[in-house]
């Protein structure tokens, strides 16, 4: 399950709408890379494939593919405004690590390990 906060979903509303394409959904995704061997990609998409999981969080679908699935599960997603500007959050129950961007992170196996890699496609 992927949740969204109000801060998020209002967010969210506002960059879809600017778009040329405003039904696209919100995709997230894992790659690998950054600071913690993981990071975090969003992106508007309007396809949807098969093996994607998607989630309606408050009105907003949002697009997981199988793969990142494993690493975002339980996944909430937050927008927050500061001095130095805005931009998403994400709180993962499955960090074990995540550097100070807050978009890189790691996570264990069930053995303790830190696993760091996805499967390469």
């Amino acid at each position: 399950m992927i949740h969204l906060s109000k801060a998020a979903a209002s967010e969210i509303r506002r960059l879809q709408a600017k778009r040329q394409h405003p039904n696209a959904k919100l995709r997230l995704g894992v790659k690998t890379g950054g600071c913690s061997e993981l990071y975090y990609n969003l992106d508007f998409d309007e396809a949807v494939h098969s093996s994607d999981v998607v989630y309606d969080c408050n009105g907003i679908p949002v697009v997981v593919d199988s793969e990142s699935l494993k690493y975002t599960n339980g996944l909430t997603l937050d927008y927050t405004e500061d001095l130095m500007g805005g931009g998403f959050r994400f709180h993962n129950p499955n960090a074990v690590d995540s550097c100070g961007c807050g978009n890189s992170f790691s996570v264990s196996d069930a053995s303790g390990s830190v696993k760091h890699l996805l499967q390469k496609n």
